[in-house]
């Protein structure tokens, strides 16, 4: 039976992992403004007390209010802050992560407060996840999402469920048990499963017409069969025939839905696939190699170092090392 669909999803969003993850608690008084110059994998935020406005580099403001989740799957840099038009007085992030940070980034939770208290204003309680992805973008996050993704949480039941959750995270790890950190990169794959999930099911419509793979059964056929046996000796014409199409159209198409080639988006998945195994202990870069579909280890490495910059068994120190 062919896979349909929704378990092109279910494989597509199995692949969105996080290396680590960090959280943080702004406590901020208006008014504020602080810049992000960008950020390496996913930020998922949400807000209680007085809403704030979003603005990716390039984009449009959004107004954000308590309980709206805002994802920006690429860590596109961006700007926050209490009022529509923050004029010049913005702040980075990057002075007040440095003032209050404790050890390397990632090691420790972060909390906050920032600007003049004042018992007749509400200030904006801002909780943050950074999910660190693999190091590849392609095969990890669906090339086709915006650089910012707003669930609102007066529109979408799951949006305040999630809210919840992702509230109750956060305050769980600035106690820092032991475990926490595991604790906020597995819920952070949660939190990221369920808001590309949502994304991606939307109508074509609500997404300003921008479609995405689940919109022709013939390229989700495709991905769904790469992904459930990257092992195999996949080819165009191969795949092509797996999504009833000729060659010409399916290249088309699936560069038009996925922003790469159909070989470059298996080498990525492959690549990806292959860093979560060698995440693991007491691995075998031979089984990895083949796992993913290389006839040798060399060649297998060779292309590893190409993509991700370090040997397996060089990534595989420093993931044991972490």
């Amino acid at each position: 039976m062919n896979p349909g669909p929704h378990d092109v999803l279910s494989r597509i969003l199995s692949a969105c992992k996080a290396e680590r993850a960090v959280t943080a608690s702004f406590r901020l008084f208006a008014p504020w403004a602080l810049r992000s110059a960008g950020t390496e994998g996913a930020l998922i935020r949400m807000c209680t007390g007085s809403g704030y406005w979003i603005c990716t580099d390039g984009g449009t403001p959004a107004k954000i209010g308590p309980g709206d989740i805002v994802m920006l799957p690429r860590g596109t840099p961006h700007t926050v802050s209490s009022t529509r038009d923050p004029g010049d007085d913005i702040v980075p992030f990057a002075d007040l992560l440095e003032a209050h940070m404790i050890g390397r980034h990632g090691d420790h939770p972060i909390e906050l407060t920032y600007g003049t208290a004042s018992a007749s204003a509400t200030p904006t309680q801002l909780f943050s996840l950074h999910l660190w992805m693999p190091a590849l973008g392609v095969g990890a996050i669906p090339a086709e999402l915006p650089p910012l993704i707003v669930l609102r949480s007066d529109e979408l039941l799951l949006a305040h469920t999630l809210a919840t959750t992702m509230e109750m995270l956060v305050q769980d790890s600035l106690a820092q048990r032991p475990g926490w950190q595991l604790s906020a990169a597995r819920m952070g794959d949660l939190l990221l499963v369920h808001i590309l999930g949502e994304y991606l099911r939307t109508p074509v419509a609500a997404r300003q017409g921008k479609s995405n793979l689940l919109d022709d059964p013939g390229i989700a056929r495709a991905v769904a069969a790469m992904q459930e046996s990257p092992q195999r000796d996949w080819s165009i014409p191969r795949l092509a025939a797996v999504a009833l199409q000729s060659r010409t159209v399916f290249t088309e198409r699936f560069r038009a839905l996925l922003g790469v080639p159909p070989m470059q988006y298996l080498s990525a998945y492959r690549m990806n696939l292959a860093t979560d195994q060698l995440r693991q202990p007491h691995t075998r870069i031979a089984d990895v190699a083949e796992a993913v579909g290389y006839a040798s280890e060399k060649a297998f490495s060779r292309t590893f170092r190409r993509w991700i910059g370090v040997s397996p068994s060089q990534y595989q120190r420093d993931a044991s090392g972490r």
